[in-house]
Order: C-alpha cells, then structure tokens, then sequence
C-alpha cells in the first residue's frame, strides 16, 4: 500500500509538472506581459520538488525489496542449516543426504521468491498508474447508444428542441424548459450575455452531452436513438476557437472530407474566401502551418476551418461565435464566407455580434437558460424589448 500511494502521488506530479509547461509555452505572451516568470518558475519548482520527494521515496522503498529479501533468504537459510544440522548431529531423524537434497530445493525456489518481490513493487507502481487512467476513462462523459440505434443519412424535416434542461447538479441548472424549433434550411440564431446557455445548446445539439430532461428530435427522432457517427457526420462546426493541427493546409482542410479530391479542397477554400491568402503561402495549400495554426493570422485560421466545414458540407451547421475574436476587416470576409456557406443550409448561429445575424430567419434572446423573447430583428427592434437594448448597446460600442 505504501508503494502503491508513493506511485499515485508521483503519477499524480508528474502531470501537474506537464500541465504546468504546457500552460507555459501556450502563454508566453501573457507571462511575459504581466513579468510573471518568477511565478510560472516558482510553480515549476514546487511542483518538480514534490515530484522528486515522491520518487525518492518510492525509490528507497523499491531498491529496499530487493536487500530485504536477501536477508530474509540468508536468515531463513541459517534458521534451515541450524535445525537441519540438529536433526542429523543430534536427533539423527534424517540422513545428511536427504537434507542436501533439501537444501538443494531450497535453493532451486529461493530466485522466484526474490524476483516476485520485486514483481510486486512494479505491480504496485502498475496499479497506480492504471487509477490514473480510469479516473479518465470511468468519467461520466461517455455518450451510449441505445442497444439498437436509428439510421440517419440527412435531415429531411426539422430540428426539434421540446422542453429540454440541462444541469451539471440539480443546484445549479443551465438550461429550463427550452424549446425551438428549426425548419430544414432555415438559419436560427441564439443571442444573449454570456452564461444564457447558447454554447450549452450547441454543445447539446452536437451531442456531446446528454440533456437532463425533455429531448431533441431529427425529424421526429430522438437524438438519442440515432447511430452517434452517423448523426456526426451531419453535423459541421466553426467555433470562436479555431482548431487547426501542426499540417499543411490542404490536410487540415482535407480532415473535413478525407477522400476529397484536391479540386474539392480548393473549391472549398474559394467558397471560405481562404484561396486568395494560400495561394500567396511560400508552398501554397503545402506550406504547413505550425502548432495551432500559429503561422496563420486570427482570420486566416477561421476561414481553414470555414473551408473544412465546406468540405463536409454537413445538412446541419453549427456556428458558435465565429467570428467574436476577429477585427473588423477580417471579420468582413468571415462573414462573407459564412453567409456563402450557410445558403440553403439548416444553421444554429451563437453570435456576440448582433450585426452579424441580422439575416437570420429567427433569433433567439436568451437569459439564464430561459428564452426572453424570438422573432425576427425587424419583429425584435419594433418590440423595443432585450434584443432592441442590446443592438442599442452595440451601436453606441
């Protein structure tokens, strides 16, 4: 047991140590900004103190195994010569051959006995290592399927949203009693401060949770009845955070399609309004574009992951603050891109700014997880209500 807890708190170390680098080279900028190395450094070398204390100690323990059943093998071999030598000497109840014999299979199991002491020391430090790994893998964030899923292979008719809610604890609920519908090709959009609970319903939608209550039908079908990759494959998403892997260009637009030919890619890259930028890239849709896309700017990432959209042209869209975290001329071909993509296309637009959903077919107000108000902006402004407030708020930003 006392290896067993000196293994888990060194596992346990050994990931804060790398998460803790990890938040270090993500952040430079910031750290460097605020002069905040001594204290990145200072957590460093706090946690990698307490990392070799625990390694010590269970060094100590797993080097000790091995002299320690060294010596229980000299005591016990001293303790069987001692009272074999009595038996022969003094009692005679054995001849001296049949104690070498005995001897000679003490000696035979003596180097099992010691190798499984040190079997178990790695059986203990195996052990934590696997606690580790199932407090992953057991988390409640497995979505299963029904034991005999529903086919999908389009959206026909609708998405439907009836009375869902959706709550991490019962003290603390995101969504309550919300319902929407959204016809095929139609484009939806949900607006509201942040904590309304639009992501949550993305998040849903995409079935990366479960809703708490109520359900999402697909033309009339629960969503959780249908086949999970299936249904995936109808789904594309652009989030504010671009997405986008240490590769070339074409295959970070490829992963959308994987059996695209390269005339699909580059269509793809025309309709994002990414073509005009790749093509000016030392090795065009070659060139690779570093971790997280660092080689690309804010806007040129968002249109790589518009183009991968494309490239899936799913019959369902999923938008989730697209384009919050752009300036203003990017955002213009953002949008651009965007509107192109979402022509004749069942979409849920979350959206910071207001002025980029205008052309929505309905829009959402939410607050809190409730619905505050739905119509569409020209219905919204008239009413003079939370929507009318919030565009005036924009406007005078």
């Amino acid at each position: 047991k006392s290896l067993k807890k000196d293994s888990h708190e060194a596992q346990n170390e050994m990931g804060t140590i790398f998460s803790i680098v990890d938040e270090t080279l993500k952040s430079t900028k910031v750290i460097k900004i605020f002069s905040a190395e001594k204290i990145m450094d200072n957590r460093f070398m706090q946690s990698m103190q307490r990392w070799i204390n625990s390694s010590i100690r269970l060094g100590r323990k797993k080097e000790l195994a091995s002299p320690m059943s060294e010596f229980l093998g000299s005591v016990t071999f001293l303790i069987i010569a001692w009272y074999g030598g009595k038996q022969i000497i003094v009692e005679q109840s054995i001849s001296p051959a049949d104690f070498l014999v005995f001897l000679g299979i003490f000696f035979q199991i003596l180097p099992p006995v010691k190798s499984l002491s040190q079997s178990i020391s790695n059986v203990q430090k195996g052990e934590a290592s696997l606690e580790r790994v199932l407090e992953i893998l057991d988390a409640d964030v497995k979505i299963d399927e029904v034991a005999e899923p529903v086919s999908i292979s389009t959206l026909n008719n609708a998405i439907e949203f009836n009375n869902i809610g959706f709550y991490y604890d019962k003290d603390h609920t995101i969504l309550k009693n919300f319902s929407l519908s959204i016809p095929k090709g139609k484009t939806v959009a949900l607006v509201g401060q942040s904590g309304s609970g639009k992501t949550t319903i993305a998040n849903l939608l995409a079935r990366f949770y479960d809703v708490s209550e109520g359900e999402i039908l697909i033309d009339g079908v629960n969503i959780k009845h249908l086949k999970l990759k299936e249904y995936r494959k109808l789904l594309g998403m652009v989030t504010q955070e671009s997405v986008l892997f240490n590769d070339t260009v074409y295959n970070n637009i490829l992963m959308g399609k994987p059996d695209a030919t390269r005339e699909e890619v580059i269509a793809a890259a025309k309709i994002a309004n990414a073509d005009s930028f790749i093509t000016n890239l030392p090795d065009g849709y070659d060139s690779n574009i570093g971790d997280d896309g660092g080689k690309l700017s804010g806007g040129q990432k968002q249109r790589v992951s518009i183009a991968r959209a494309v490239l899936k042209n799913p019959p369902i869209m999923i938008l989730d603050e697209a384009t919050s975290a752009l300036d203003t001329e990017s955002e213009r071909f953002v949008q651009d891109a965007l509107e192109k993509m979402m022509e004749n296309r069942t979409s849920l637009v979350i959206a910071h700014r207001l002025s980029t959903i205008q052309k929505a077919d309905w829009i959402v107000v939410m607050e809190k997880g409730d619905i505050m108000e739905q119509g569409t902006h020209h219905d919204l402004i008239a009413k003079r209500g939370v929507y009318h407030k919030l565009v005036e708020l924009q406007n005078f930003d």
